[in-house]
């Protein structure tokens, strides 16, 4: 088998080239290494988040379906990755989610760091097994289906 080359990192502006999601939804950061079969990217969070004024005043934790959603959308950079210049403009679109755990909260100023790993891929749908940690610590994981389709923004 031959083994993947580990592509560099991808910052902020090479991540809105892939993917269409703007403020206040793009959750992701930066990617610190991807290929066609894993990714690793991060979301800084921060106390300004607009979610942390109602979730929740005095206790700020930030809600598990922004969690899985900032996994989600490196598990996206990912698959992006697999697919190729060739379908630019094209992204991997959420379609389920098995075996979901959350762990620990997540709170204003952690790091959410995502391990997403290609589990299957068949023509335009598949799976991914995604990880969030916080200082190496797990606090989310799951399996994501999902199927790939154009980009409702083509002018990214």
């Amino acid at each position: 088998m031959e083994e993947q080359e580990v592509k560099s990192t991808l910052d902020i502006k090479d991540i809105m080239q892939i993917l269409s999601h703007r403020y206040p939804f793009l959750m992701v950061d930066r990617i610190t290494e991807y290929d066609d079969n894993h990714a690793v990217g991060y979301k800084n969070v921060s106390i300004n988040e607009p979610f942390f004024q109602g979730h929740f005043p005095g206790d700020p934790i930030m809600p598990g379906v922004l969690i899985l959603e900032s996994m989600g959308q490196v598990a996206s950079v990912m698959v992006a990755a697999r697919l190729g210049k060739e379908n630019t403009g094209k992204i991997a679109f959420l379609a389920g989610i098995d075996k979901t755990r959350f762990r620990k909260p997540v709170r204003p100023g952690d790091r959410l760091v995502t391990r997403a790993e290609l589990l299957k891929l068949r023509g335009f749908s598949g799976k991914a097994k995604v990880s969030g940690y916080v200082d190496d610590e797990l606090v989310a994981e799951g399996e994501f289906l999902f199927i790939v389709g154009d980009t409702l923004n083509k002018e990214n």
